[in-house]
């Protein structure tokens, strides 16, 4: 145990706060459960305690000591019961990097050896079988069974224009795999040369950074940047925001391609009249997902998408954008507290409800999974989409 796994930059920060419980009015976690020791506020406290219990000087002169067992097991319940959506670190006053700090955090606890069994098995997945499921990697493209029209290479090219990079929750998941089809669907219809990567996709490594494991992303990092380089490709292309921002912060990809989200790469198809809209009346409205929203900054691209085609109706949620509530879904919380995962979700249901809109959008395959998930089990009559799907839906045949 001990304080390397923090910057000195971030040490620096924690002097920098408050205490002006901000971040605790925007945590979905507390806000779900009126929890104040899920809050940010909570940990950063608790952090400072153990970083001083662990300096020489401060222990001499004030007396510290190290956490016992039942406190660290306490602490490391209120770090991984966070969905890392970003939200305090917006509106703190002092501009804290929290999430940065948060994952930190997360290392440290890994190798002081606190941390959910659930953290194992995303090791283990990841290390036997290349994706968070533990599924045979091989079956990573069998979605291309669902398309309309699956050809003989299964989309599977020696060489592309774009790479279409998958992502683990949309290539195994089934409520998530109509997501991989509509793109599909959409570069064939528009004349896009694409290409999979097949079982040589591996995970993004996004997982192993959630679940405090930095040192082991490194083999994924190099092997989907050998991968995409293979295929001669100028872009790689995105669904899932998670992916995206782990390539744009820790992927070398620069001066060798361009990556893009499917929102901004639907959108520029739109702009050079590749895709042709029908009528679709319908009254929208949007989710931000966390990663693309308040971590890419890309909050209108989808919007855009959305009126661009006739007949639909956009209509904002109370909290929209940078300030947009979390769905539920990040920071593997799922694995670790599905009950506070799905507490979460329902906060998201009833303000997209309250917007009296008959459908939501969003851009991200986890938000679809959580909330579609949600509102099938309480039977709230709600459309679900991801904005492929819903750019597919609209297109003339």
């Amino acid at each position: 145990m001990s304080n390397s796994d923090y910057s000195f930059r971030r040490i620096f920060e924690l002097e920098a706060c408050t205490s002006c419980r901000i971040c605790a009015d925007v945590c979905p976690a507390v806000k779900a459960t009126g929890n104040g020791n899920l809050s940010g506020m909570y940990r950063l406290t608790q952090l400072r305690r153990i970083l001083r219990s662990r300096t020489a000087l401060w222990r001499r002169l004030f007396r510290f000591r190290d956490l016992a067992p039942s406190e660290w097991k306490d602490f490391s319940q209120t770090v991984f019961k966070c969905t890392l959506c970003g939200a305090c670190q917006e509106v703190c006053p002092s501009g804290i990097h929290l999430k940065e700090l948060w994952l930190q955090i997360r290392q440290d606890l890994n190798h002081s050896l606190y941390y959910p069994e659930k953290i194992d098995t995303i090791r283990e997945n990841l290390d036997e079988s290349h994706n968070v499921f533990g599924e045979d990697n091989e079956e990573r493209s069998d979605w291309v069974e669902e398309c309309q029209d699956e050809p003989e290479d299964r989309f599977c090219k020696n060489s592309a224009d774009i790479v279409y990079f998958t992502g683990c929750v949309s290539s195994f998941y089934p409520l998530a795999q109509q997501i991989p089809v509509a793109l599909a669907d959409i570069f064939q219809l528009a004349g896009v040369d694409f290409t999979l990567l097949g079982e040589d996709e591996w995970c993004c490594g996004f997982p192993l950074l959630g679940a405090g494991l930095d040192e082991l992303a490194g083999n994924f990092i190099d092997h989907n940047m050998m991968s995409v380089n293979q295929k001669g490709a100028g872009t790689v292309v995105f669904s899932c925001p998670s992916c995206y921002r782990m390539w744009q912060e820790h992927y070398p990809y620069q001066g060798k391609f361009s990556i893009s989200h499917t929102t901004e790469f639907l959108l520029k198809l739109v702009k050079e009249n590749s895709l042709k809209f029908k009528d679709s009346p319908l009254k929208v409205t949007y989710h931000d997902p966390c990663d693309l929203g308040r971590g890419a900054r890309e909050f209108e691209n989808a919007r855009m998408l959305i009126k661009s085609i006739p007949g639909v109706e956009l209509v904002e949620m109370e909290n929209n954008r940078e300030n947009c509530c979390c769905c539920g879904g990040g920071g593997n919380l799922e694995m670790i507290d599905p009950e506070l995962s799905s507490k979460i979700t329902e906060q998201k249901i009833k303000e997209i409800t309250a917007t009296g809109a008959q459908a939501v959008v969003t851009s991200c395959q986890q938000c679809v999974r959580t909330i579609t998930t949600w509102v099938r089990r309480n039977e709230v009559p709600l459309q679900v989409y991801d904005i492929t799907r819903f750019v597919r839906k609209a297109l003339v045949q």
